[in-house]
C-alpha cells in the first residue's frame, strides 16, 4: 500500500482545498453522497470528470420499476434526493404489478433526462457546504492506513478526512460499436484512466464488468399509429415532499421483434461482439441485450420492446429493450424490422460499456474499505446496475462517512428493515460475479419491505441521522396521524344493506350482521369500492388508503413472518470478536474458514448468509462463542 506524507505531497502539487469529504464521481450514486454530507454539515468537494455528467442518465430515461421504486421511495424516506428530482422531471408514472401482491407493486416514472441533470445540478449549485469541481482524481492519498486527501490529474491537492469513489462506469472504460471501439465514457463522455491502479495499489480486487444501452430514435420518424399506446396514471409520487402527480402525462409506446429480426440477428452472430470475442466484460443478466435474448431464448416468437420519450424537448426516443452492440449498418436494419419503425432513423447509436470495478467483498456494511479509514465505495463501481442501486449505495455511503467524522455510530439497515439492507448486505456478505440489480425476490422479507410503507420504516433513523429535515418530518409525523386515525375509522361497522350489495357483486358469500370497513379489506373487497360505495375516506391520501388496506389484508402473513424477523435479529445482535482467527477454529469446514477469513462476517446473522457456510458451521460459531464468553 502506498504510504505518503503531508509534506512530500505538497513539495511536487497545489493545494485545492480542505474540507471533510471529497466525493469522486457525481453521478446518481456520487450525487446522494455529496448531498448527504453537505447536508448533514460537513465541508464536502464533488470532484467530476465533467459538469455535464451530474445527476446524468446515460441509459434508460426513467427512475424506478420493479423493485428500484422501492429503494427510490426507501432513498426519500430517509431524506435523499432522487424521488424529489425525479418527481420533479416526470413526464409519466405507472404502478408496476398492480394486478400482483402489494409486497411487488413498484412505482416507476419516465423522467425528462436533461431536465433530470439540469435540476440536479441546481440543487448542488445552491445546497450549503457542498462545492463543485470539474477534474480528474488521479490518487486517493494515505497516510498509516487512512484517508488524508485526493490528488487531481493536474496536481491539485485536495486535503480531507474521507473520500467517496463514486465513479460509475468512466474507470477505463470503453465503448464498442461492432467493430468500433472507442476508450470513452457513456455518451461519449471522457473516461478516467488515472485512478485505477491507485485502488489496486491500495489492495482492491479489480474486475471488469460491461452494460449497454440501445439506440435513441428520431421520434417525427415513428408511425405511432402503428404502436399501442401506454398511458399514465394517476398514482402517488415518489416523494411525501411531492404534493400529487400531473393529471396530463406524456404517453409511452409498446413495439415487439419479430421473426425477421430474430433472423438477422443470429445470421450474423459473427459481426457481434458479444459473440465473436470483442466483448470479454461480465454483463447483467438481468438486462440482456437483444442479441444474448435471441440466442437464449430461441424459441420465443417475439420480445416486448418499450418507447421511450427522452424529454419534453426533444424528438429522442429511448427503445428499451432493445440494446444492443452490434455495427451500425445491423442497427439501422435491425430497428427497421419492427413495426412501426420501418421508416426510423437512428439519432444515437447503440453500444455496449466495458468498466472496471471491485470486488465488493473488500467493504463493511458501511462501504468503507476494510483496509483504509475513511475510503468508501459506492454505485456501479462496487458492481452494481442502475441508477436506483447506485443512488441508495451513495446515501449509504456518504451518511456513514458523515456519521463517522461527527463521531457517531454508523447505519447499517438490516435485511428486515429496507431493500436498502437487503441490496448492502448482498454485496458486502454474498459478493457479486455480475451486475446486481435488485429484485423483489432477494429480500426475503418483502411483506415488510413495501413502498407504501418506506417512510413509516425509515423516515425517524432519518431524522435520527440528521438528514430528514424539519419540513419533512413534520409532513411524516402528518402522515402518520392520518394513516391511524384512518386505520381507527376502518373498525367502524359499514352500513348493512351496501356491505351485503358489496360482498354479492364481487361474488362472496353473505355477510354476518354488524361487518366493519376492515371486515370487507379482508373478504377481498378493494378499499378503493369500499370509498365509493359508502361514499368514505375521500379526502384521504391514496398513498395512505393503500398502506392501511394492506397492513389489514395481510395481517396473518405479517403476523407469522415476526417470528423470522425476530430470530434473524437475535442472530444479528451476536457479534463476532473482529480478530478471530478462523484458521485455527476446529470444526469449520475448509471453503467455510476461507470465506470467513474473507470477509469477516460482524455477527452470526451476516456468517450465516455467506455463501459456502454451513448451519454446521454456524453451531462451531455458536458454540465456539457460549465457551468464549464462559471463560472471560
Amino acid at each position: 500500500m502506498a504510504r505518503y506524507f503531508h509534506r512530500d505531497i505538497m513539495m511536487h502539487n497545489f493545494s485545492e482545498g480542505v474540507c471533510d469529504a471529497v466525493v469522486i464521481g457525481s453521478g446518481h450514486a456520487g450525487a446522494e453522497a455529496a448531498l448527504a454530507l453537505a447536508r448533514t454539515g460537513l465541508k464536502t468537494i464533488v470532484l467530476t470528470l465533467n459538469l455535464d455528467s451530474i445527476g446524468f442518465m446515460p441509459c434508460n430515461p426513467s427512475v424506478g420499476g420493479t423493485a428500484k421504486g422501492h429503494l427510490v421511495r426507501e432513498i426519500d424516506a430517509l431524506g435523499g434526493e432522487m424521488g424529489v428530482c425525479a418527481d420533479r422531471c416526470a413526464l409519466q408514472y405507472r404502478m408496476l404489478n398492480e394486478g400482483k401482491g402489494a409486497a411487488v407493486q413498484s412505482l416507476r416514472a419516465q423522467v425528462d433526462k436533461n431536465r433530470y441533470h439540469t435540476e440536479m445540478k441546481r440543487v448542488f449549485e445552491h445546497t450549503e457546504n457542498l462545492r463543485i469541481l470539474q477534474g480528474e482524481a488521479a490518487e486517493i492519498l494515505v497516510e498509516g492506513g487512512k484517508v488524508f486527501g485526493v490528488k487531481t490529474a493536474y496536481g491539485g491537492v485536495i486535503t480531507c478526512r474521507a473520500v467517496i469513489v463514486a465513479t460509475g462506469v468512466y474507470l477505463n472504460s470503453r465503448t464498442i460499436t461492432g467493430t468500433h471501439v472507442r476508450e470513452a465514457g457513456p455518451n461519449g463522455f471522457e473516461r478516467a484512466t488515472l485512478l485505477t491502479q491507485n485502488l489496486i495499489d491500495l489492495g482492491f480486487k479489480i474486475r471488469r464488468f460491461k452494460t449497454g444501452t440501445p439506440a435513441r430514435l428520431d421520434g417525427r420518424s415513428i408511425d405511432y399509429e402503428a404502436l399501442p399506446p401506454q398511458p399514465g396514471e394517476r398514482v402517488y409520487p415518489f416523494s411525501l415532499l411531492t404534493q400529487e402527480v400531473p393529471a396530463e402525462q406524456t404517453p409511452c409506446h409498446l413495439a415487439y421483434t419479430n421473426a425477421q429480426t430474430h433472423a438477422l440477428i443470429l445470421e450474423n452472430l459473427d459481426r457481434a461482439p458479444l459473440y465473436n470475442g470483442e466483448i470479454s466484460g461480465t454483463g447483467p443478466r438481468y438486462c440482456p441485450s437483444i442479441e444474448t435474448k435471441v440466442v437464449r431464448f430461441r424459441e420465443k416468437e417475439r420480445h416486448q420492446l418499450f418507447l421511450e420519450p427522452e424529454g419534453a424537448d426533444t424528438t429522442e426516443v429511448y427503445v428499451q429493450g432493445l440494446s444492443t452492440s452490434l455495427p451500425h449498418d445491423l442497427q439501422k436494419a435491425m430497428y427497421r424490422t419492427v413495426k412501426g419503425l420501418e421508416q426510423c432513423e437512428i439519432v444515437r447509436y447503440a453500444y455496449a460499456i466495458e468498466y472496471d470495478c471491485i470486488d465488493s467483498l473488500d467493504l463493511l456494511p458501511t462501504l468503507e474499505y476494510k483496509r483504509v479509514e475513511g475510503l468508501y465505495t459506492a454505485g456501479q463501481i462496487n458492481g452494481t446496475s442502475g441508477y436506483e442501486e447506485a443512488a441508495a449505495q451513495g446515501l449509504i455511503a456518504g451518511l456513514n462517512a458523515s456519521l463517522k467524522l461527527r463521531g457517531k455510530q454508523p447505519l447499517i439497515l438490516r435485511r428486515d428493515q429496507a431493500y436498502i439492507g437487503v441490496l448492502i448486505d448482498d454485496l458486502v456478505t454474498k459478493g457479486t460475479e455480475e451486475p446486481y440489480r435488485m429484485m423483489t425476490s432477494r429480500a426475503e422479507f418483502r411483506i415488510f419491505l413495501r413502498q407504501d410503507n418506506a417512510d413509516d420504516r425509515l423516515t425517524e433513523l432519518g431524522k435520527e441521522v440528521g438528514l430528514v429535515t424539519e419540513e419533512r418530518y413534520q409532513k411524516f409525523l402528518e402522515r402518520m396521524a392520518e394513516k391511524a386515525d384512518t386505520m381507527s375509522a376502518l373498525s367502524n361497522r359499514a352500513e348493512q344493506k351496501t356491505a351485503d350489495a358489496l360482498v354479492q357483486k364481487y361474488g362472496f358469500p353473505a355477510l354476518m350482521a354488524g361487518v366493519t370497513y376492515a371486515d370487507l379489506i379482508k373478504r377481498g373487497i378493494p378499499i378503493s369500492a369500499i370509498a365509493e360505495e359508502f361514499h368514505v375516506f375521500k379526502n384521504v391520501a391514496k398513498n395512505v388508503l393503500t398502506s392501511c388496506e394492506t397492513e389489514i389484508r395481510y395481517a396473518g402473513y405479517l403476523r407469522r413472518s415476526e417470528e423470522e424477523i425476530a430470530k434473524a435479529k437475535k442472530m444479528e445482535a451476536t457479534p463476532l470478536p473482529p480478530d478471530l482467527d478462523y484458521s485455527k477454529l476446529e470444526g469449520l469446514r475448509l471453503e467455510a474458514r476461507e470465506k470467513l477469513i474473507r470477509i469477516r462476517p460482524l455477527n452470526l446473522g451476516q456468517a450465516e448468509r455467506i455463501s459456502g457456510v454451513s448451519p454446521a458451521d454456524i453451531a462451531v460459531l455458536m458454540v465456539y462463542l457460549s465457551i468464549h464468553k464462559h471463560s472471560s
